[in-house]
């Protein structure tokens, strides 16, 4: 298993080079209407129907365009199943690409340049820039948030968390507390998503509050062994095994079906929430060691350079992101627009989510939230530091050794 999560690694790395030769042409003119697909890693009926609902504005005006496809790929295996696409020549016009992926479809020149909007916001746009052209729209721009069932939390005798944060009380050591309370009554208490133990870079969203980082600024050096991450990854771990405040290796929760106390995840999840048996609130990461943080999950959705129709695609995204249409999608997906940056605007869009939540989670968290950890050859390195954290997750541990042995793994890859 190892060896093949490596060896795509470097597949996903060969085919976005081999993705930034050449470029593709417009040739509706000579064989009809342009058809244009857009890989995306959802399969929601009401994102598909929307993005379908767009699309078909758009060929009211742009006969030109033959029909437009969004096509699905697991969340899972999404980049290696795209970049093989491009490597074998099935190039799709737009891709959505995660951050996490961003600096290797960037860099690479896998992404054809497209304009940029004065009214998006100067951050959100950081991830996709290089040498001053933007080579993909940052569509979904969502912070992390504490979803919260503030039925476990009061039967547990421990107080709703939106008390602490107007209190100016709430803090990891409070949400801790609450989590094992929720534990010790027989629910899960603090759920993070999407890690189970496995995906370790959805930790920032309680590392951070540490000021900790998996590497620095400039990707050159490792910071597992610096303090900061090895009190965040000691924290984590007493969480785990000593309090007992989130579920253990090997179980899993469910916050929206009622199995947990609170879950840390993308503010998108509400949708999840809309029939939910139990009350719930929303409210932001807890205070850290290092004070207030917010962060960030982003995706963005770029032209393939080599696909067939690209000025067609540009046109297209330029369409698809414009002003009227980001309203819509910010039911889904929050905007990047300083312009649509408003509760009233999120309001509308998100109705079951507060002016108050929108504002202090979502408006606050993407003015001020770091976006999630991004590098080159990222796939690589994403499955040599699971492999080497895999020793944290035991009851006698020795944080501080796994953290160097992470280093001691992951310095090779960060110096190519």
């Amino acid at each position: 298993m190892r060896v093949r999560s490596l060896t795509a690694a470097g597949v996903v790395a060969a085919m976005l080079a081999l993705a930034g030769c050449g470029g593709g042409s417009d040739d509706a003119g000579a064989s009809g209407p342009a058809d244009l697909r857009m890989t995306i890693w959802s399969a929601n009926a009401k994102h598909t129907a929307l993005f379908e609902q767009i699309a078909a504005e758009y060929q009211k005006t742009h006969p030109e365009v033959g029909k437009i496809t969004f096509e699905s790929i697991p969340y899972e295996n999404y980049t290696t199943a795209l970049t093989t696409q491009i490597g074998g020549g099935n190039v799709p016009d737009l891709a959505w690409i995660l951050e996490s992926t961003a600096q290797d479809f960037v860099t690479s020149g896998a992404l054809a340049p497209i304009d940029k909007d004065p009214d998006l916001v100067p951050s959100t746009t950081k991830t996709w820039e290089q040498d001053g052209q933007l080579f993909a729209y940052p569509f979904s721009t969502s912070p992390l948030g504490v979803f919260v069932n503030t039925d476990l939390v009061t039967a547990a005798g421990r107080p709703a968390p939106a008390q602490q944060v107007a209190a100016g009380h709430w803090t990891w050591d409070q949400a801790v507390a609450t989590g094992a309370a929720v534990q010790k009554a027989g629910k899960g208490g603090i759920v993070v998503g999407d890690f189970d133990y496995k995906g370790w870079d959805t930790l920032n969203s309680i590392w951070a509050g540490w000021g900790a980082r998996p590497w620095s600024e400039d990707g050159k050096t490792c910071g597992f062994d610096q303090p900061e991450m090895v009190n965040a990854m000691t924290a984590i771990h007493k969480m785990v095994f000593t309090d007992q405040a989130m579920p253990g290796p090997g179980v899993t929760k469910d916050f929206f079906a009622g199995d947990a106390a609170m879950v840390l995840t993308q503010i998108s999840r509400a949708a999840l929430l809309e029939k939910a048996k139990f009350k719930w609130d929303l409210v932001p990461l807890p205070k850290g060691p290092a004070g207030e943080y917010a962060v960030v999950g982003q995706a963005g959705i770029g032209v393939l350079k080599r696909g067939k129709h690209v000025d067609a695609a540009k046109d297209f995204l330029a369409f698809f992101t414009n002003q009227e249409n980001s309203a819509k999608l910010a039911a889904f997906f929050p905007p990047p627009r300083k312009s649509q940056l408003t509760t009233a605007v999120l309001a509308k869009a998100n109705p079951l989510l507060e002016p108050a939540q929108l504002q202090s989670v979502v408006i606050d968290g993407i003015e001020r939230g770091d976006i999630k950890t991004s590098h080159t050859g990222y796939a690589e390195l994403q499955q040599t530091v699971r492999a080497a954290l895999d020793p944290l997750w035991k009851p006698d541990a020795d944080v501080k050794a796994v953290m160097s042995g992470v280093c001691a793994k992951i310095n090779p890859l960060l110096a190519k």
